[in-house]
């Protein structure tokens, strides 16, 4: 439709287009996280993580609708969890890191404990070290 002032342009160009996948519920402009597919057949609602390609017959839901879903009465919800997704970090994780640390911050003890064996029984001194490299002195020279 044109005017006197030209031709109407919407608020928004229509070749821009958002490469982030949005949630399909009205109103929310929140990025998707979880993708809800329907099977009729089982009556039941499978929530899973964001489908690869965004499908005509599946819904994008962002985080806050995911947790929030319920279904229709007597329908079940199946919940899959993505175990690509990374984890936090656990209390053994971190303990583990620590102690990964605590162990490369005493390079002479570790020398000490091992005899000074390498690992064909000969003796073996450390002469230098460099990040988790050993220059060892071979027994000959």
């Amino acid at each position: 439709m044109e005017s006197r002032r030209g031709p109407l342009k919407s608020a928004v160009p229509s070749n821009v287009v958002s490469p982030v996948r949005r949630c399909s519920r009205t109103a929310c402009g929140r990025p998707a996280v979880a993708t809800l597919t329907y099977v009729y057949a089982d009556s039941t609602a499978v929530l899973g993580p964001l489908a690869t390609y965004a499908e005509p017959h599946c819904y994008d839901l962002c985080a806050e609708h995911s947790e929030r879903l319920t279904a229709p009465r007597g329908w079940e919800v199946v919940r899959l969890t993505d175990g690509s997704a990374p984890t936090r970090p656990s209390g053994d994780d971190l303990e583990a890191l620590a102690n990964a640390v605590r162990e490369a911050a005493r390079p002479q003890e570790r020398t000490a404990e091992g005899g000074g064996k390498g690992p064909r029984g000969a003796d073996t001194t450390e002469v230098g070290r460099r990040g988790h490299l050993r220059v060892l002195r071979s027994p000959e020279s």
